[in-house]
């Protein structure tokens, strides 16, 4: 990002909106949402800052602004923030406007009004009492906010939006609040209100970064660690997206009516179902799979870029969200099978995708779902369950190849070049570790189980390795009726003699050293040496644990590596495929 393009600086509430600039949210972010919970928290971070002893100033975190001219800035991020700080502004002035009306000081109270307002809420003619303000929200809120708060007259209840009731609410609180404080001070209440609003507005403070345009301001949300990145991120999107169908407002920030409104107030809410489906979390990983299940990769970082360079009229963004749409139950049956309606049998295979915490398939598996019947689609669900086996969990390679590989498929079958599972297979060669390869792999692999995902994933080997010996043997991986056996234990004690303190660490997670064993027998065992344990495993239920006590009459490290070899073995013809074999 150039330097000319962004910009970062500490600045205080008076600094940034006392300077005679005005700020803008753009119209189709989010409403306001803040509530008494965040509005304590803000308040009371205040009066910490007015106690004697108290700190010097509070910081509100990052405010992203963008701004081509450095006059006029929308707010791309920290609306929250400077929406309520600002209505904290109007309550002061309305406890000004009461000592007024009540003939307290009214001239120097009145000056004190003027002041302020023209300060940090913007000129009000005094004829007609409509506002040329510094801060203009978005469309569904920005109506109540020009017409009724900043005027500081009668605040109706009835027929208005959640976020409007809010906004009401919170100038209700904090007038609240400062009513309590002037309570408690007997001295000259104006002055007090005016030395209120200076402390505020000198005490709070946020490190501004000022972008030029919504391009570097979607950089800015990918490299910022910082709680509400993502969703921000999500907003700006739907911002741009709209932005390419919205009308302008006035300079006073009122709509303009415009014919094709209604179509906005469609997409909006189509745009917030699909949000409320996801998660807002969730959304930027939905976008960028529904993308590159349909056209050639993009990463996270250069998504926003992407989309903005092919996105560019009305019908690009009626034809983005239609297709979105389209994606959105494959999706979310991918990242929650066990809420979909699909099969039996394909929530199970998804269901191990998630337990392997692999998601490279997603834009080949949403293009496929798209094209393919379904009895293709769960063969290729379970030739990812393979891959992911063999080149996630055992070969440990780089999922960037993968990924890249997967969005290729998914491209062609997107553009009709690949119609059905036997080419999509064939395409997918390249992230197919061979037999050697895997057998290799297996046969030194260590998993610590510590890790309740890597518990999962043990567990699942060893059941599929159950199932390899005896058909019948069916087991749910996930089940709590039985849990892994650590054969060397994981803290050995007496009778573990036979390996050292280094062989012990390296070998306790190795798959060679995992069996199966019902909860109860494997509480039991403990820590007990071999012997003992070794005439459990003979009358286990588990026929790869019998087998473990018929096949070794001690163990040492050389047997724990010729056991794995035997895993090895049989899990190169467990996941196989055969069309790549």
């Amino acid at each position: 990002m150039a330097a000319t393009n962004f910009k970062t600086e500490n600045n205080t509430f008076r600094k940034l909106i006392g300077n005679g600039l005005s700020y803008r949210i753009p119209r189709f972010q989010r409403d306001y949402s803040w509530t008494d919970e965040e509005w304590e928290d803000l308040w009371q971070d205040l009066l910490g800052t007015l106690q004697p002893d108290g700190e010097p100033a509070h910081y509100l975190g990052y405010l992203v602004l963008q701004s081509p001219d450095d006059k006029t800035f929308e707010v791309i991020d920290g609306q929250q923030r400077l929406t309520t700080v600002t209505i904290v502004i109007l309550a002061i002035l309305k406890h000004l406007q009461r000592l007024v009306e009540a003939g307290k000081e009214p001239a120097d109270n009145a000056r004190r009004i003027t002041q302020i307002r023209q300060t940090y809420i913007g000129y009000l003619d005094p004829v007609t009492l409509v506002s040329r303000p510094k801060l203009i929200l978005n469309r569904n809120n920005n109506s109540y906010f020009q017409d009724y708060l900043v005027p500081l007259g009668h605040l109706p209840k009835r027929n208005f939006r959640a976020s409007e009731h809010l906004l009401r609410k919170a100038f209700e609180w904090f007038d609240r609040h400062i009513g309590e404080v002037l309570k408690q001070d007997t001295g000259d209440q104006g002055r007090r209100l005016a030395q209120l609003a200076e402390d505020l507005t000198d005490r709070l403070f946020f490190t501004v970064i000022t972008v030029t345009d919504e391009l570097n301001a979607y950089k800015v949300f990918e490299t910022l660690n910082a709680r509400g990145v993502r969703l921000s991120a999500t907003d700006l999107l739907k911002n741009y997206l709209f932005s390419v169908l919205d009308r302008r407002n006035d300079e006073n920030g009122h709509e303009l009516r415009n014919e094709n409104d209604h179509e906005l107030r469609s997409l909006e809410g189509r745009w917030e179902a699909m949000v409320g489906r996801l998660g807002a979390e969730s959304f930027p990983d939905f976008l960028r799979m529904h993308w590159n299940s349909r056209r050639p990769f993009a990463r996270q970082a250069e998504l926003f870029k992407t989309i903005r360079g092919q996105v560019k009229t009305r019908e690009a963004v009626f034809q983005l969200l239609r297709d979105m749409e389209q994606d959105l139950d494959t999706y979310l049956g991918l990242s929650s099978p066990e809420a979909s309606d699909w099969s039996r049998e394909l929530k199970t295979l998804v269901g191990t995708l998630r337990t392997f915490n692999v998601r490279q398939p997603f834009p080949l598996l949403l293009a496929a779902r798209r094209q393919f019947a379904d009895t293709e689609f769960v063969r290729l669900v379970r030739a990812c369950v393979v891959i992911s086996l063999r080149y996630n969990i055992i070969c440990s390679y780089s999922p960037a190849e993968q990924e890249r590989t997967y969005n290729a498929v998914a491209e062609r079958i997107a553009r009709g070049e690949i119609l059905g599972l036997g080419a999509a297979l064939a395409a997918m060669t390249g992230v197919y570790p061979n037999d050697a390869a895997f057998r290799a792999a297996f046969t030194d692999k260590t998993i610590r189980t510590t890790q309740s995902r890597n518990n999962r994933v043990v567990r699942f080997i060893l059941c599929a390795l159950e199932r390899h010996l005896v058909p019948d043997h069916d087991y749910d991986f996930t089940s709590d009726t039985f849990t892994l056996e650590h054969v060397l234990p994981q803290n050995p004690e007496t009778g573990w003699d036979g390996f050292t303190d280094e062989e012990a660490e390296a070998l306790v997670y190795r798959l060679g050293n995992l069996t199966l064993m019902q909860a109860g027998a494997n509480r039991d065992l403990g820590n007990a040496p071999y012997p003992v344990k070794r005439a459990a495993y003979a009358s286990s239920g588990f026929a790869i644990t019998r087998r473990l006590a018929q096949e070794y009459a001690e163990w040492t490290p050389e047997r724990i590596a010729a056991r794995q070899v035997w895993m090895a073995n049989q899990a190169t013809s467990i996941w196989r495929i055969a069309q790549l074999a």
